[in-house]
């Protein structure tokens, strides 16, 4: 016979398990982690994690409905964003988890750093005070809008495919260190990778803002930098 203290745990693991469910998806991490960078409609998300509008419509509804993500009505358009801070902590918890014990995770990074004989990136903590300390041109290689929803206080907004046309912006006296949406993410391997080509000392940092805001350091916000204090 179930007893009530049986129906009680069966019950709270259920809900528990949403969690899992609605993260057991590759498509869905992706989609979480590119709204732990800024709100975006299902359109810009569909284009972003390279599958069909209504594929995405299907992950987010999912993650929306474990009360992932909230979603609001702009026009036309439905925008998704993270239902709060606690789920970018969820997933870069869940993220640092993976690289903590699978090994698999390590390798597949290093395949790929190998097949285009890139750098890994730089994540010491020198660097990290270097960064903050402003001695360094840090560079935000991600779209326009992700910069203006949250980046490091004092960054330089050049997305990687303006980088070309914009390097005259950038002083060649002074190292740059680009960043993306964390460790995972190519764009500042790119301009890294054309920075030192035309002679800059560049490095890449893995960190980015969802890393920034787990350490509770500000983040700036908008076209002028209006910093937030975690």
């Amino acid at each position: 016979m179930t007893t009530p203290h049986r129906h009680f745990k069966d019950a709270i693991y259920e809900q528990f398990a949403r969690l899992g469910k609605a993260v057991s998806a590759p498509k869905r991490l992706e989609l979480l982690d590119l709204l732990c960078q800024s709100p975006r409609t299902v359109e810009a998300l569909a284009e972003q994690a390279a599958i069909s509008i209504a594929n995405a419509s299907q992950h987010l509804q999912v993650l929306r409905a474990a009360r992932l993500v909230e979603a609001d009505k702009k026009g036309l358009y439905v925008e998704y964003r993270l239902a709060d801070d606690e789920v970018g902590r969820f997933f870069l918890a869940l993220r640092g988890l993976a690289e903590s014990r699978l090994a698999e995770v390590d390798q597949v990074t290093r395949d790929y750093f190998e097949q285009r004989g890139a750098m890994e990136a730089v994540s010491g903590d020198d660097l990290l005070r270097r960064v903050r300390a402003g001695e360094v041109t840090v560079l935000d290689v991600r779209p326009s809008e992700e910069y203006r929803a949250g980046h490091i206080p004092g960054a330089l907004s050049i997305p990687v495919e303006e980088l070309k046309s914009r390097i005259k912006e950038l002083p060649k006296d002074r190292e740059v260190v680009a960043y993306c949406r964390g460790p995972y993410c190519v764009m500042a391997i790119e301009a890294v990778e054309y920075l030192r080509k035309k002679g800059f000392k560049a490095q890449r940092m893995e960190q980015g803002v969802a890393d920034w805001r787990a350490r509770k350091w500000p983040v700036a916000h908008g076209r002028q930098g209006k910093t937030e204090h975690a």
